[in-house]
């Protein structure tokens, strides 16, 4: 069986040059990207890598890539991310690591921002399969959830608990993680907006129209597509 999301990445590290600055994310994808990096020894021993994920730079580590933080980071040349879905758009849902507020800076900072993965991840409108996870300050956590009920009644509204301790899972910020189950979207724009002006809200996981490409992999082949708006 094909490993596409080993595909994806041989297509991602073709677009790599030396000594630039290189993003990364978390995830499979970009687990397989770093061990590809790690076998071109000149072209690794060139690049200063900056991820959002913990897991993420210890792997970054124990290559012995130059490593930095995102802190002393001012624009990455490109930073490569996989998602839970993407649409026609670019538009992508990240729920599942929490990190999204880490990811969306070195999104924003990096010169080009590159979703990486298997097909499966595409469809033509982002929906409500996966929820929309917002990172929001403890203090306002009362405050953040009454205006999401009053915005989204028919949506189920979570906070995140902790896999292997007892009580709230803690962003790496120290903030707490609610996971917004929709019945149906609303418009990408309209959502994006509306959810960062609730006072409280750090971030949330809606990537809208942030992503410059995205390689994907499946059946058909590699694939690199462009946004169409």
């Amino acid at each position: 069986m094909a490993d596409y999301k080993m595909e994806a990445a041989k297509a991602a590290i073709k677009l790599i040059q030396p000594g630039q600055t290189i993003g990364l994310g978390a995830g499979s994808t970009i687990a397989a990207l770093l061990a590809l990096l790690a076998a071109e020894g000149s072209l690794a021993a060139s690049l200063t890598l900056v991820s959002s994920s913990f897991k993420t730079t210890s792997l970054i580590r124990e290559y012995g890539f130059n490593v930095q933080s995102i802190a002393l980071t001012k624009s990455p040349d490109i930073y490569f991310d996989g998602c839970d879905q993407f649409d026609i758009e670019l538009n992508a849902l990240k729920s599942g690591g929490g990190i999204h507020t880490s990811e969306k800076i070195l999104a924003s900072l990096a010169a080009e921002f590159i979703l990486i993965g298997d097909a499966g991840k595409f469809v033509n409108k982002l929906d409500a399969t996966y929820p929309l996870v917002i990172e929001a300050l403890p203090a306002a956590l009362q405050l953040v959830q009454y205006q999401l009920f009053n915005h989204f009644p028919d949506a189920k509204i979570n906070l995140r608990m902790g896999d292997k301790k007892d009580g709230a899972a803690i962003s790496d910020n120290g903030n707490m993680l609610l996971d917004v189950y929709f019945t149906k979207l609303i418009p990408l724009d309209e959502l994006n907006v509306l959810v960062k002006m609730v006072p409280g809200v750090v971030e949330h996981s809606l990537f809208y129209r942030m992503a410059t490409r995205a390689i994907i992999a499946g059946p058909e082949g590699v694939r690199i597509m462009k946004p169409e708006y």
